[in-house]
């Protein structure tokens, strides 16, 4: 899987309008629902959100990435916003986030679901990439770091 497969580059945004952790959420959940045809945004919200509160999805180093499934979704989507500066997320290392990259899907595709969510994790391992990305000043230069990375790994 190749994570320009379920990303469009007009579903990222640099920089975030958000000031908190939810409303970063809600605003990538509106863009999907613009850009990417992701339908039933409010039970995808409450879906997200859910999961949000029951455990943090920030993993470290600036990252965030929340995730939840809906019937809404009718494939999975992706989408990712740097924000104006760190916010709060309650992440697992105490340190604010960043980037959020919000992973969305049907509620029958687990398995893609999960194969998404361990490239990203791959991608953001690399201290190289997850700093260029953080660092990027638009939308098109993130994508564009996205399909470096994809045309460099093995999908």
């Amino acid at each position: 899987m190749r994570l320009t497969e379920i990303l469009q580059p007009d579903c990222v945004k640099v920089p975030l309008d958000a000031a908190d952790k939810k409303a970063a959420i809600f605003e990538l959940i509106d863009l999907q629902a613009s850009k990417a045809g992701v339908q039933g945004t409010e039970q995808l919200k409450e879906a997200v959100w859910q999961r949000e509160t029951t455990r943090t999805t920030g993993i470290g180093h600036g990252i965030a990435i929340p995730h939840g499934k809906s019937s809404g979704c009718s494939k999975l989507t992706m989408a990712i916003g740097l924000t104006k500066t760190p916010m709060e997320f309650g992440a697992v290392d105490g340190r604010p986030v960043q980037l959020i990259i919000l992973l969305t899907s049907p509620p029958d595709q687990t398995g893609s679901h999960i194969q998404a969510l361990a490239r990203i994790s791959r991608m953001l391992t690399d201290d190289a990439t997850r700093t260029a990305i953080k660092a990027a000043t638009s939308a098109q230069a993130v994508y564009e770091m996205i399909a470096k990375y994809d045309a460099s790994e093995p999908g």
